[in-house]
């Protein structure tokens, strides 16, 4: 997805699907673990490491 997904808000500026304005281009995201207690304890697993940054 080359445009942002209007309903995700990111600002993890370093994964490869991080667009300007704290928006995310993934088409979905999976965001884990099952029973998590707070969001400390949650993590975005579509997280992909952008080879360089902007």
């Amino acid at each position: 997805m080359d445009r942002p997904n209007e309903g995700i808000r990111c600002v993890v500026n370093t994964c490869e699907y991080y667009m300007s304005g704290d928006h995310c281009s993934a088409e979905q995201i999976k965001v884990g673990p099952r029973n998590a207690d707070n969001s400390e304890e949650t993590d975005c697993s579509t997280f992909r490491k952008r080879d360089s940054f902007s």
